[in-house]
């Protein structure tokens, strides 16, 4: 499959400098990229690859350094235009539609036009699935499950009883959601297990990476909102809430109760603590523990989380701890020459 860079710059509603009948047959890493592939550059930091890079054009936003030689497509956003370009060069397979036989339905179940239902896949009493959605094999789907249209559900995914999914939501392989809340009742040195009675609803446009968890509710909801993603691997306690558009990176995990709000940026392995909210456009760097509420706008790092920059002072005197506690012995042992010093004079 060949497209020529004009044809690439109106895919992606941009400029380019340089021959636009350029002939380009693939896509590729900027450090690998050969000629007759396109590349792109997204953030200033890897501008110095643009001189070595044997790609015969490269995307770059609209502040770029003019340049000869290479062709390139100027752009606003450069991370989404070669989004759309991969879609280009690597159109998704169109998925075969029906129940394939060895599927399980129960008979109250209703499914939509067009659905897919893979090998052994199990939709359970009272269910409803949207129209175009596909489920691939191995997937659980639990009594009393809605799943809205055009949703994507990957293999071996289980959808425990009540949940509800709304539109072109994707669920990727292994992935649980109404799994029980963690709830146990200490009474004389044992603990009983509390009765996780609510559910968990997962709003249109949600993405949820593989082997990641979500606990429905003791009571009432816990809620993925509208456009929110969800890394590999994340743990999502009972009652939490998701805002919309907010994305967490692999190995999160949110203790019951956690409200978080919109257009929030969480990094890897970021942990919290129960009952606390953080607040709108709020960021979590990697590694983080959370154990205070959270006050939008505001990026938090370390453990416990702090304010960055106030965290980033704090590491950079820890580096000179070694060198600080030199110095103070080397202090004492001054203090002790005068003092010893002092004494022979008295």
């Amino acid at each position: 499959m060949e497209y020529t860079l004009g044809q690439i710059a109106e895919l992606v509603e941009g400029r380019v400098v340089g021959d636009a009948g350029l002939l380009i047959a693939g896509i590729a890493k900027i450090e690998e990229a050969k000629e007759g592939e396109i590349t792109f550059i997204a953030r200033s930091k890897y501008a110095k690859f643009f001189e070595e890079t044997k790609a015969s054009a490269v995307i770059v936003g609209e502040d770029f350094p003019e340049s000869e030689g290479k062709a390139i497509i100027r752009t606003r956003n450069p991370y989404h235009a070669f989004l759309k370009i991969i879609e280009a060069f690597y159109p998704e397979k169109p998925v075969e539609r029906g129940i394939h036989e060895t599927a399980v339905i129960s008979e109250d179940a209703v499914l939509g036009k067009g659905v897919a239902v893979g090998p052994n896949a199990v939709i359970g009493r009272r269910c409803k699935v949207g129209d175009g959605t596909v489920i691939m094999p191995g997937v659980i789907v639990g009594d009393d499950v809605v799943i809205g249209p055009d949703c994507v559900i990957h293999a071996r995914v289980s959808l425990r009883e009540g949940v509800i999914l709304g539109s072109r939501v994707t669920i990727h392989d292994g992935a649980v959601v109404g799994s029980d809340g963690f709830g146990f009742a200490p009474e004389e040195g044992k603990y009983y297990k509390i009765p996780q009675v609510g559910n968990v609803v997962i709003e249109d446009d949600v993405e949820i990476g593989a082997n990641t968890t979500i606990d429905r509710a003791t009571l009432g909801e816990t809620r993925i909102k509208r456009g929110a993603k969800l890394d590999n691997l994340i743990q999502v306690g009972h009652n939490c809430t998701i805002g919309e558009d907010t994305v967490i990176a692999a190995q999160a995990g949110l203790s019951g109760s956690t409200d978080v709000g919109q257009r929030v940026r969480i990094g890897g392995q970021v942990g919290f603590a129960g009952h606390l909210k953080v607040g709108d456009d709020a960021a979590i760097g990697a590694q983080s523990g959370v154990s205070k509420t959270v006050r939008p706008g505001n990026y938090m790092f370390g453990y416990p989380a702090k304010p960055y920059r106030e965290e980033f002072r704090i590491q950079g005197a820890l580096r000179r701890l070694p060198e600080l506690l030199k110095e103070v012995k080397e202090l004492r042992e001054k203090v002790r020459r005068l003092e010893e010093e002092k004494g022979k004079g008295c």
